[in-house]
């Protein structure tokens, strides 16, 4: 449960206070269509709006408990509706296309739902649209049409965002239908729109990335991988919980994830309910920061619980820890029951490192493992694992030096500089990527330098390694569906906790050989660079650069960065020209000679080195 703040947490609040509250029951059953709904619409993203209402409606119809929601039946309800839907599909495969599932239908539960997903496609750049293209329209459609805004809005979010989790669907959708019906009262609708929708837009597009994320570690590691992660995100929001509370919470929490991630969205409902349900009801040895957010109605008690601040850091003896690595008992601990043993450390030592990312952790924990895997073998096996603390924290300095170098590069270089900096330490380790897949990667690394760089030390760390693990994610993501390289393979598959710092310490991809490319081929020299906006110009100049790495990875960096401030000096110059056409063509003739005679000398250099 990590905290997205492009959403005010206050948001929650003013929007739920003009809903009466309802208990989550009565909520429950009035969107239970919707709910189904969004479950549909994932799967199915390019339905359109009245086909997934249509197939909603006939999957309530085929699941006998969900005709009549009762008390007691809801989650057979849910059970149901899944295999009741994957079934429909494959009995109706002209419908929608859906014969691209055909493969997926000669399979069998578990198998076959594994096949469903892979098909989903939670392409985040190209969702990077607003939500509501013309907002002045809203207020006319919200009067004349008879759907229902949240329901519409529910279908958009879902078929853009096919792993989002179902109550963030219907939290959202909620004060997206609140925020509407506030503007529409305003006298400047269009600007009230705007104001008021673009946060929730922001804030889904963030915390869509994490449940993605959260689903990959969980089929793509193994589901101790996936518990240490939870542990870790529950003892950093609850850390005066006592061990055996968050040991529950996390099973549970990873059971609802997996509910979530494997679409069944009433199902997901139901989980995160009875989550917070548990959650209220036993605040006090939980946190003392969930007492507003437990007296908010569904839908935005959990969403609300979950965007809540870290408790307040417990006064915890420094001895506790030392037990794990000090005390003479602890390898016997350690083989007699070492599950439990590692999640205690991982709790203990998480609750006193608040201020540090869920990957770093993770690194000293797997460190902690490997450390006591090779002293529980030794005789002397305390002596060994005895100075586990200084361990400990070379693993933290160094997770803290690789981020100190990245920001100290970005300040010393300026943000321009530095993104070809990037780009060209990027394509050399994964040349495989298109130069526009590349300049988009570099483009997002570089966002997190300017959003974190700035923060004082202690903060700069959790920052950078919390924003590139979602970015690294996304390229694993890429590498999935079609392989780099060996390199970035390994990085992707090898350890979650370390694919950070293995991915820092990738160097030339040696095995990569580039098709021939002439300097007259790279270099584009177009006058519709002209209306380029600087940020434009400044993605076409690493493009080139891109390019150029790729025919030579071993050349020096300074030959690439003189050609691509060659490239928007020329552009620059031209376009001020009164003969843009003649300009272009004379100097980029000049700069094309410029460019092949110097990768020619460093081709040359290199033979020498």
């Amino acid at each position: 449960m990590e905290v997205v703040k492009a959403l005010p947490f206050i948001v929650f609040f003013s929007y739920s206070k003009s809903r009466q509250h309802v208990s989550g029951q009565d909520h429950l059953e009035e969107n239970l269509g919707v709910s189904v709904s969004i479950m549909v619409a994932q799967f199915l993203q390019d339905a359109a709006y009245d086909q997934v209402q249509t197939i909603a409606k006939e999957l309530l119809n085929l699941a006998e408990k969900c005709k009549r929601l009762k008390r007691e039946s809801p989650s057979e309800c849910a059970h149901q509706l899944v295999a009741a839907f994957l079934t429909h599909i494959c009995n109706n495969q002209g419908l929608l296309n859906s014969h691209v599932f055909t493969d997926c239908c000669k399979m069998k539960t578990a198998a076959r739902l594994r096949c469903f997903l892979s098909y989903k496609k939670d392409d985040a750049d190209s969702h990077d649209t607003p939500l509501i293209p013309r907002p002045e329209l809203t207020c006319e459609v919200a009067e004349e049409n008879n759907v229902s805004l949240k329901e519409r809005f529910s279908y958009e979010i879902s078929r853009r965002h096919p792993f989002l989790y179902g109550p963030t669907i219907l939290t959202m959708s909620a004060c997206y239908e609140t925020a509407v019906q506030s503007c529409c009262q305003e006298e400047n609708k269009t600007e009230c729109l705007r104001t008021k929708l673009e946060p929730i837009r922001k804030y889904i597009r963030g915390i869509s990335a994490r449940h993605h994320h959260l689903c990959e570690i969980g089929t793509k590691f193994n589901e101790k991988v996936a518990s240490a992660v939870e542990l870790i995100l529950l003892t950093k929001k609850q850390p005066q919980a006592n061990f055996p509370e968050i040991a529950k919470l996390t099973m549970d929490v990873k059971n609802l994830h997996e509910t979530c991630c494997e679409g069944n969205t009433l199902a997901c409902a139901l989980g995160r309910r009875q989550l917070m349900s548990y959650t209220c009801s036993n605040q006090a040895i939980l946190s003392s920061k969930f007492a507003e957010c437990c007296e908010q109605p569904e839908p935005f008690r959990g969403e609300c619980i979950i965007n809540s601040e870290n408790d307040d850091k417990p006064d915890l003896s420094p001895l506790l820890l030392t037990r794990f690595t000090e005390d003479w008992s602890v390898c016997q601990q350690f083989s007699s029951n070492q599950d439990s043993f590692l999640q205690e450390f991982l709790y203990e030592y998480s609750r006193r490192h608040l201020e540090l990312a869920v990957p770093v952790i993770l690194r000293v924990f797997e460190t902690y493992k490997r450390v006591l895997e090779k002293c529980c073998k030794l005789e002397n096996s305390l002596e060994c694992h005895q100075p586990g603390k200084e361990v400990f924290q070379k693993v933290i300095l160094e997770s803290r030096d690789h981020v100190k170098t990245y920001c100290d590069l970005q300040k010393q270089l300026g943000s321009s500089s530095f993104q070809d900096r990037l780009t060209v330490l990027y394509t050399k380790k994964a040349p495989q990527l298109s130069a526009q897949e590349l300049v988009v990667f570099v483009k997002k690394m570089a966002a997190v330098a300017r959003g974190c760089c700035p923060l004082r030390d202690e903060l700069q760390l959790a920052c950078v390694e919390d924003q590139t693990k979602l970015i690294l994610g996304e390229l694993c993501r890429r590498h999935g569906g079609k392989p780099v390289n060996a390199g970035v393979g390994h990085c992707c598959d090898d350890s979650y906790a370390f694919r950070k710092p293995c991915f820092d310490d990738l160097r030339v991809d040696g095995t990569y050989i580039s098709p021939p490319l002439s300097c007259d081929q790279a270099i584009s020299l177009e006058e519709d660079l002209c209306q380029a906006q600087d940020e434009e110009l400044q993605m076409e100049k690493q493009k080139l650069l891109s390019t150029l790495v790729k025919q030579k990875p071993h050349a020096a960096e300074d030959v690439f960065r003189s050609i691509g401030e060659n490239f928007v000096q020329l552009v620059e110059k031209c376009c001020q020209a009164q003969r843009r056409d003649v300009c272009f063509q004379e100097e980029g003739l000049q700069l094309i000679t410029r460019c092949q005679s110097l990768l020619e000398a460093s081709s040359s250099q290199s033979r020498l080195m």
